[in-house]
């Protein structure tokens, strides 16, 4: 639910329970009135006619059709009121009719007042009441609305500037936008959080600088020392055949170590314009090394906006697994501004390949690969074995 709508729904029943309250409120004071003024009249008419009978006044008590006078051994008052109690009360029979019952110089007295205006009024204000407390309650889901979103405008800044915070750590300074309160301490929270990604990622790359120092000086050694001992005109077939894996082996765990770096670096690509046909022959002259019996056929040209370093290692990485997993004996590229497409000749019946017919896998199956082409913002999908397409990014040079 959004927080704005719970805010709305805490805003409505705060109105209803304020409403409430006051309408009860309300219709309690028209009670205690009604109970006043009848009580105070029927005390004021006793008294009078109690001090006047007294003195020995001969008077009538009054008889009209809304206050009426009885004295207690009156043949003409009425028998539910013959037992009742010193006090004020109510007629059994009629409710709006209020009964006072006093004992005074002259004995007790028995006066009956209607108060039917009254009751009526206090129905009219029921309903009153009533549309108030509606109207209360529905003012306030208003007005809890409008300043929830008001209220909520600091947070809806701050929850745009953490969604424009870019992949790669950076420092920010949301907080500095922020009131000193609880949403303040979220946005210092947030940029001393930035602030750790940043530093852990310094740290990151300067593990990568100093790993790739230390790795590269073995795969040199061993690259040299393997090198010479191919060059021994004496060395035996079989001893030249592995000394010529053990090569390739660490050619290839050099491309590799250069793919991670690659992918894994912070540092904005340079970026430049570049024809794809010499980048594709590099590329294939790295992934052929110790493969010169491949025959390799390039279709097309086009001129593309790309990194050069990058684009290469991610063209040879790929080359190079399709022509690990399969015996081919030639690969056809079919190249244009946006699209690379990579056909293998097997050795053997491509009978193979009819097992992945209709199925589309998206990506390299490498880590490293996919990564850097994500950072190329490349996409590779495999058809099969045999066949896989390159799409090249959107900005391509024609």
């Amino acid at each position: 639910m959004p927080l704005r709508l719970r805010f709305t729904l805490l805003a409505l029943l705060l109105g209803l329970l304020l409403s409430g309250l006051s309408t009860l409120a309300l219709l309690r004071m028209a009670e205690d009135y009604e109970y006043i003024v009848s009580a105070e009249l029927l005390r004021g008419q006793a008294e009078d006619y109690g001090l006047r009978l007294a003195r020995g006044e001969t008077l009538p008590l009054p008889a009209t059709h809304r206050l009426r006078g009885f004295r207690i051994n009156d043949p003409a008052l009425p028998a539910a009121y013959a037992h009742l109690s010193p006090g004020l009360h109510e007629d059994p029979a009629d409710g709006d009719i209020h009964v006072g019952v006093f004992d005074t110089r002259a004995g007790r007295l028995v006066f009956a007042i209607d108060m039917g205006d009254f009751e009526l009024m206090e129905r009219h204000l029921h309903g009153l009441v009533l549309a108030m407390m509606l109207l209360g309650t529905a003012l306030a889901g208003w007005l809890g609305w409008l300043l929830a979103g008001i209220a909520l405008q600091p947070l809806q800044r701050l929850a745009r500037g953490v969604e424009a915070l870019p992949v790669q750590p950076q420092p920010t300074r949301l907080a500095a936008d922020i009131s000193h309160d609880a949403l303040g301490q979220l946005a210092s929270a947030i940029d001393a959080y930035q602030a750790r990604l940043v530093d852990a990622d310094a740290r990151e790359q300067a593990f990568l600088a100093d790993a790739s120092h230390e790795l590269r000086t073995p795969l040199a050694v061993i690259q040299g020392v393997t090198e010479v001992l191919l060059d021994d005109p004496a060395l035996p077939p079989a001893q030249r055949n592995r000394l010529a894996r053990l090569e390739r082996g660490a050619g290839e765990m050099g491309q590799l170590l250069e793919a991670m770096l690659a992918s894994a670096r912070r540092k904005p690509l340079t970026v430049e314009v570049l024809e794809m046909r010499p980048l594709l022959e590099e590329a294939i002259t790295r992934a052929l090394a110790g493969k010169p019996a491949i025959h390799v056929q390039i279709a097309g040209d086009a001129g593309i906006d790309t990194a050069r370093r990058e684009a290469v290692l991610l063209l040879s990485g790929l080359l190079r697994l399709l022509l690990q997993a399969q015996a081919c004996e030639a690969v056809h590229l079919q190249l244009d501004a946006t699209r690379l497409e990579i056909r293998l000749l097997p050795q053997t019946d491509a009978s193979a390949d009819s097992g992945h017919a209709g199925r589309v896998d998206t990506g390299t199956g490498s880590a490293l690969l996919d990564r850097l082409a994500t950072r190329l913002h490349w996409q590779v999908q495999i058809h099969s074995p045999f066949h896989a397409t390159l799409r090249i990014a959107a900005g391509h040079a024609p």
